[in-house]
């Protein structure tokens, strides 16, 4: 099955790739190399439930944030790549905005890692992988994800 079909079967719409809100470019191209660089859970151009897990954010509207920033980041390695085929997952980078007593970090990070699994497969679409805990993330998103993808095919 295609990615695009993945994609259908999963009712995702990949958006425009999202502009950038300062001085650097959503993706770049190396070689067979992209990196996407940290994409915030923007929806229809606003922040799904804006806060920190812990506190106003319950761990499901944190992992569908998550699944947002991910949405977001294969939209901006699409931007720069022109096909989400052939792509491998080899690195994403999770920060969840949360109070100091929140330790669910990886299972947040989840709705993004999950996402790359189901769009990509199995052995594309999972890689190494962090999750953090930060104080606050641009324009009070509670989650932002980073993810490095190589070309395989």
């Amino acid at each position: 099955m295609s990615v695009d079909e993945r994609l259908a079967e999963l009712g995702i719409t990949l958006p425009d790739a999202p502009a950038p809100a300062a001085v650097y470019r959503p993706a770049v191209k190396s070689g067979n190399l992209i990196i996407v660089s940290g994409q915030v859970a923007t929806r229809d151009g606003a922040i799904m439930t804006p806060g920190r897990l812990g506190d106003a954010v319950s761990l499901e509207d944190g992992y569908a944030a998550a699944r947002q920033c991910g949405i977001n980041a294969l939209a901006a390695a699409k931007s720069v790549h022109g096909t989400l085929e052939g792509l491998r997952v080899l690195r994403t980078v999770g920060y969840v905005a949360s109070t100091p007593e929140f330790t669910d970090h990886p299972r947040v990070v989840n709705g993004a890692s999950e996402l790359f699994r189901d769009v990509l497969g199995e052995d594309l679409g999972i890689g190494a992988r962090v999750a953090f805990g930060v104080a606050a993330l641009p324009a009070n998103s509670p989650v932002e994800v980073e993810v490095m993808l190589e070309v395989v095919s």
